[in-house]
C-alpha cells in the first residue's frame, strides 16, 4: 500500500497519469473529460496530465477513443478554443480495454500504465477515478490491488462517487474493502456539491465575517432551512433510482454535507484534517430523527398548457406499485450549546417547480414591537439570510424598511450579492474537485468517519420509509411537508 503525504499539506501540481475507469459512461462523457479539458485549456494543468480511458469495450483503441473524445468535448465542454479539441485529444487521450472479472486484464492495465509512464517520462503519480456503478466497485478494488496498482513509484489516489453504501452495514463493508488496498489518505470520496464555489465560500462567509459569526447561534436564529430542488424527473435512471430513492441519493450526502458546513464550529486551521474533524463532530451531535419529523413523497403526473409530465410510476422501468420516495422533508436539531433548540429543516425532491439549492437562515423577530400590531402594514418580518448555491449563486439579506409616506408601512428589501456580477462565470464543480485530487487536497472530500456517522443518522429511517405522500409534478412537494414547519409557527421560504 502506497503512502501519502498528510492531506493537510497539499502537494504542488505534478506530472501524473489520470485513469478513468468507466471511461465511456455518462459521467465520464458529460463531466470528467470536459472538466479535465477545461483545466488544460485554462493552463491549470500545465501539460502535466496524461489521460487513460478504461472500459469494457474491446473494439476501442487509442485512435477511436480520441474520436469519441472529440465528440464528448464538442457536446459538453465549455467553449474554450474549440479548435484545440483535436490536438488535445491526440496528445493526451489513450485507451485500454478491461474485463473486470479477469485478473489478467488488470495485469494488462498495469503493464499499459507503466509503458505510458516510461514513454512520457512520468514519475509514477496516478489517479484512478471510479466512474462505475456501485456494484462494480468491489471487484475493481480487488483487481487493482491484486495487480499491484494500489502503489507506485509516486503517489496513488482513488476517487469514488456516491452512494457510499446503501445503509450503515454496507457502508462499513465498503470501507473495509477499500482499506484492504488503500489507506485513508489515498481515498477521495467525491460529493460534487462540495466543489461549488458558493459551498466552499460558506466557510469564508462564516469565519471571515464576524458580523454573522457572532449571531450564528440559538440566541439569534429561529431556524435554518436547506433546500435542494430538482425540476427534472429520474431521466431514464429507473434502475438506479428504484434501488436508492431521495433519502440515499440526496439526503444522506448532499443535504447532510451542507448541514455540517453551515453549523460546524470554527476549525483550528483552514486545512482538510481540521475541517473534516469539525464536520464529523456535527454529525455526532445531530439528534435522532423521529418518524413524525420526516415526510416522504412521490411525484404524480400533471398537465400544463404545453406538455404533460409523467408521474414517477409512469416512468419507463418503474413498477406501477412502486413506493420509492422522490421527495424527502425532515426536521432535526443539533444537541450542542450553539444550536440546542434551533430546528433545522431540510428538503429535496424531483419534479419540483425549479432547480434550486439554497440555505435560508431565519433570524428571531424582535421580542417586542413598537408598531401597531393590529395593522397588517406594520407587521415585522424576521430578517433572513438566503445563501443560493445554484443557480444564480450569491447571497441575499432581507431586512425591514419604512415605505415613503404615512401611515407607517413596513416593507422587506434585500442586500444582494451575485458571484457572476463580480467574478464572471464560475468553474464547474468537477473542475475544482479534480484539481484538488491532483494536488492532494482532501478538504472538499468526505472521510470514512463522516460517511458512517451520516448513515447512523438515517439508518433507522431506511427501515421505516412507509408509503410516500403523492404530490403533483411542478409543486413544492406534499402538503404534509408544510405541516412540519407549521408546528413551529413558520413556513418554507419558497422563491
Amino acid at each position: 500500500m502506497s503512502k501519502e503525504q498528510n492531506s493537510s499539506a497539499p502537494n504542488e501540481l505534478e506530472p501524473h497519469c489520470f485513469i478513468i475507469l468507466g471511461a465511456t459512461g455518462n459521467l465520464a462523457r458529460k463531466k470528467l473529460f470536459p472538466a479535465i479539458y477545461n483545466l488544460s485549456a485554462k493552463g491549470v494543468l500545465k501539460n502535466k496530465s496524461l489521460i487513460l480511458g478504461v472500459a469494457r469495450n474491446k473494439d476501442h483503441n487509442d485512435h477511436s477513443f480520441r474520436v469519441l473524445g472529440r465528440e464528448m468535448l464538442k457536446a459538453f465542454a465549455s467553449p474554450l478554443d474549440g479548435g484545440r479539441y483535436s490536438s488535445w485529444c491526440d496528445k493526451c487521450l489513450h485507451y485500454q480495454p478491461l474485463e473486470p472479472s479477469k485478473i489478467d486484464s488488470y495485469k494488462d492495465l498495469a503493464t499499459r500504465i507503466q509503458a505510458l509512464e516510461r514513454g512520457k517520462n512520468l514519475p509514477g503519480n496516478r489517479v484512478f477515478y471510479f466512474a462505475l456503478p456501485p456494484e462494480a466497485v468491489a471487484a475493481t478494488l480487488k483487481g487493482l490491488g491484486n495487480a499491484g496498482l494500489n502503489k507506485s513509484r509516486g503517489w496513488t489516489r482513488i476517487v469514488m462517487e456516491k452512494p457510499f453504501g446503501k445503509d450503515l452495514n454496507s457502508a462499513k463493508e465498503l470501507s473495509r474493502q477499500v482499506h484492504k488496498y488503500f489507506n485513508e489518505s489515498q481515498i477521495y470520496r467525491i460529493d460534487h456539491f462540495l466543489g461549488k464555489e458558493t459551498v466552499q465560500n460558506l466557510l469564508v462567509f462564516r469565519f471571515a465575517n464576524t458580523l454573522f459569526e457572532e449571531l450564528w447561534n440559538r440566541d439569534h436564529l429561529e431556524n435554518i432551512q436547506i433546500t435542494v430542488a430538482e425540476d427534472i424527473g429520474i431521466e431514464g435512471r429507473s434502475t438506479y433510482y428504484e434501488q436508492t430513492g431521495a433519502l440515499i441519493d440526496m439526503v444522506q450526502n448532499h443535504l447532510t454535507q451542507l448541514l455540517t458546513l453551515i453549523t460546524m464550529e470554527n476549525p483550528a486551521s483552514f486545512d482538510s484534517d481540521a475541517i473534516r474533524y469539525e464536520k464529523a463532530k456535527v454529525l455526532q451531535q445531530i439528534s435522532p430523527i423521529q418518524p413524525e419529523n420526516v415526510v416522504f413523497g412521490q411525484y404524480t403526473g400533471s398537465k400544463t398548457r404545453n406538455s404533460e409530465i409523467l408521474g414517477y410510476k409512469e416512468e419507463p422501468g418503474v413498477s406501477k406499485t412502486s413506493q420509492r420516495e422522490t421527495f424527502v422533508a425532515l426536521r432535526t436539531e443539533i444537541a450542542n450549546w450553539r444550536w440546542k433548540g434551533v430546528p433545522i429543516f431540510a428538503r429535496t425532491g424531483k419534479r419540483l417547480p425549479q432547480r434550486l439549492t439554497q440555505i435560508a437562515v431565519r433570524f428571531h423577530s424582535p421580542p417586542i414591537s413598537v408598531f401597531n400590531q393590529s395593522d397588517p402594514n406594520s407587521k415585522i418580518e424576521p430578517n433572513v439570510l438566503i445563501i443560493t448555491l445554484q443557480p444564480n449563486e450569491g447571497f441575499d439579506l432581507q431586512f425591514q424598511v419604512k415605505s415613503i409616506g404615512q401611515p407607517v408601512k413596513l416593507t422587506t428589501q434585500n442586500l444582494r450579492f451575485r458571484y457572476s456580477e463580480t467574478f464572471g462565470s464560475l468553474p464547474d464543480a468537477y473542475e475544482t474537485l479534480l484539481l484538488d485530487v491532483i494536488l492532494g487536497d482532501q478538504t472538499l472530500f468526505v472521510s470514512t468517519k463522516e460517511v458512517e456517522k451520516a448513515w447512523k443518522i438515517y439508518n433507522s429511517l431506511l427501515r421505516n420509509l412507509g408509503n410516500p405522500y403523492p404530490y403533483p409534478a411542478g409543486t413544492w412537494g406534499p402538503s404534509e411537508a408544510d405541516k412540519l414547519l407549521e408546528k413551529q409557527g413558520t413556513k418554507w421560504l419558497n422563491p
